[in-house]
């Protein structure tokens, strides 16, 4: 195990020192590029160097829905402290995985975690994004049982509409979870996604059908700002 991590280790500070050389280290609230995981890593753990973010802050973690929240600073400037750790195409599982890394290091006074959209797209059931939910918040309570967990629900989108009634499962299993559990919280942004037909509103996303646009991001801040302040 020791060297197991010896080695990760040394694959980071190889990536660390690539990415410095590219110009890719960021600040401690702007996303990065889509990269795999240790070369995200590589690049959380330079901008950390360059600007150490004190403890009790708010963390956001997740999937491209937050790693694409370029406003997000602005969008919560009234906190001392915010932080996007957000990667691309990761899934809930890489929360849980990752969580040492993602999370601990910051200890946070609230993190809030947006994952699960590609759990489910890659053909994964609601049940285990009730699992992975529910492992992530028992590892980060295990190590800073203050800081309080939130989960962001899964959103409906366009280009996702065919998994609508597994999101709806998933969401609600989280919710329900989350009604017994202390310091962990739900947060609704699913249901005003949705137009009075039902379906996803094309309006707040992209081109792509599948990532936030400002106005889609607009709604999110509207409806996340209660649960920071």
């Amino acid at each position: 195990m020791r060297l197991r991590h010896a080695l990760f280790v040394l694959s980071l500070l190889i990536a660390g020192s690539a990415a410095a050389q590219s110009g890719a280290a960021v600040s401690a609230a702007a996303p990065i590029p889509d990269l795999g995981w240790e070369q995200t890593a590589a690049v959380f753990d330079a901008a950390d160097r360059e600007h150490e973010p004190p403890s009790g802050g708010v963390l956001f973690v997740g999937s491209s829905s937050i790693r694409l929240w370029d406003s997000l600073q602005k969008d919560f400037a009234s906190l001392p402290v915010v932080i996007n750790r957000g990667f691309g195409g990761s899934k809930l599982s890489d929360c849980v995985r990752h969580v040492d890394r993602l999370v601990l290091p910051y200890r946070p006074r609230l993190v809030l975690v947006y994952a699960g959209d590609n759990d489910l797209a890659g053909g994964r059931s609601a049940h285990d994004i009730l699992v992975r939910f529910r492992a992530f918040a028992e590892d980060v309570h295990a190590a800073l049982p203050q800081t309080r967990v939130a989960f962001i629900s899964i959103k409906p989108s366009p280009a996702r509409a065919s998994l609508i009634a597994e999101i709806r499962r998933a969401n609600a299993l989280v919710r329900d979870y989350v009604s017994t559990q202390p310091n962990t919280e739900f947060i609704d942004v699913f249901t005003p996604m949705l137009g009075t037909d039902g379906l996803p509103r094309a309006e707040l996303f992209r081109e792509d059908a599948l990532h936030l646009n400002a106005r889609g991001y607009d709604l999110w801040r509207s409806v996340i700002a209660p649960y920071v302040s």
